[in-house]
């Protein structure tokens, strides 16, 4: 129903393919035996390891070991030290175990049970030697998934098929560039088959996936190197960072190294870029603070902003702009200042000034330069992206 975000599918598939499994598909059924059983017979025609997330509690609902189980034609035997330890996690916590947990201590025919140490649902492993397929089953909840996932999981697959090899993917993070441009100059890197060059969207900003396949680790990062540093060199005034770098992240350590500071000023974003910035650990270090001036008066009282420059040229103006970011910067006494003014719509749009319209400036006390940008998207869409350009430009000025 999405009701519930589907971590399992991205953990999952960050820690297969850090150890050299690929994961092609992902699945997601309700708690239905019907459905169940027909995810089963299409997940063992294209893979030869199935991993099943969720459905392992204590409750009529929970189908996974059952379907399972139904599905390669096997019984459910009740494991007796399952059953052992699972009263004594009870008894721990001077509780006398419920009768509907005893299904927990099942296991189905000709299968192993995975320890659980975070909770009540052992996990299972399976084979199919008919198929020649392996199952794993695992709890759904992340502090008991991840960790059986970590110490019984991927040993065992590094038993079962030991020269996968390791995949090593490194994400290279662009501002102020789009997507079609950056493809058509570096087409000869996106075609290579290894490494694979992917690109990734994100809202203000483009990222590349550079993923190389090899024996070992050292010899993946041999192959991504030449092509890290053919993207860094195309796109120097647009590459700011890597992997989990952001640009929030990476303009806040130039600041804090120089020990400068930065503080903003928005209408239009009404507090987003502020909430980007204080969002990083560390912030506080070289950030001293925002003003939020939605209404014409608060642009006056709190940042200065003249009248005359509102009535003569309006609120999203390249002239207030420039004033926000100068009075921003006074107020705070900051070495940098960063405003936004703009429409972001879906209404308030005229013919000279269309939703989507958004001035930025960058004041640093001696020069003040103002950026007319232009967007369309959804309101949201126009507040991040502006944003994030904004923090790109002040990124560009400083590194």
């Amino acid at each position: 129903m999405g009701q519930i975000l589907n971590r399992h599918a991205m953990d999952v598939s960050l820690a297969l393919t850090r150890h050299g499994f690929p994961i092609y598909h992902h699945t997601a059924v309700g708690d239905n035996e019907g459905r169940i059983l027909d995810v089963l017979s299409i997940a063992v025609k294209r893979s030869n390891v199935v991993i099943v997330t969720g459905g392992l509690g204590p409750t009529d609902d929970d189908l996974t070991k059952e379907c399972v189980a139904k599905f390669l034609d096997r019984r459910l035997i009740m494991d007796e030290v399952a059953l052992q330890t699972l009263n004594e996690y009870f008894a721990h916590r001077g509780r006398e175990m419920p009768e509907a947990n005893r299904k927990q201590a099942l296991c189905i025919e000709g299968g192993q049970l995975l320890p659980n140490p975070n909770g009540t649902a052992p996990g299972q492993y399976v084979y199919d030697d008919v198929r020649a397929v392996h199952f794993f089953l695992l709890p759904g909840p992340p502090l008991e998934m991840n960790p059986m996932l970590e110490n019984e999981v991927l040993p065992k697959l590094g038993i079962l098929f030991p020269h996968s090899g390791v995949l090593i993917s490194r994400v290279i993070h662009l501002c102020g560039i789009g997507e079609s441009d950056v493809d058509a100059k570096i087409k000869d890197v996106t075609t290579s088959s290894n490494p694979t060059v992917a690109p990734l969207a994100k809202e203000g900003e483009m990222l590349l996936r550079i993923t190389a396949s090899a024996p070992d680790a050292q010899a993946a990062r041999v192959l991504l190197a030449p092509v890290e540093d053919r993207i860094r060199a195309e796109f120097a005034s647009y590459v700011y960072g890597v992997d989990d770098e952001s640009l929030v992240s990476v303009v806040g350590d130039i600041l804090t190294g120089k020990n400068q500071s930065l503080s903003v000023a928005e209408s239009c974003t009404g507090g987003l870029l502020s909430s980007m910035i204080t969002a990083v650990p560390g912030s506080s270090t070289y950030y001293k603070g925002g003003v939020v001036a939605y209404h014409n008066d608060a642009k006056e009282k709190f940042l200065g902003v003249k009248r005359e420059s509102l009535e003569e040229h309006g609120a999203v103006s390249q002239e207030v702009a420039i004033e926000m970011a100068e009075g921003a910067r006074e107020a705070f006494a900051a070495d940098y200042a960063i405003s936004l003014t703009g429409v972001a719509g879906p209404t308030g749009g005229t013919e000279l000034k269309p939703v989507g319209l958004v001035y930025g400036a960058i004041a640093d006390g001696s020069t003040t330069e103002c950026f007319r940008l232009q967007y369309h998207g959804s309101r949201e869409q126009i507040r991040i992206r502006a944003s994030k350009h904004m923090l790109w430009r002040l990124w560009s000025r400083i590194r």
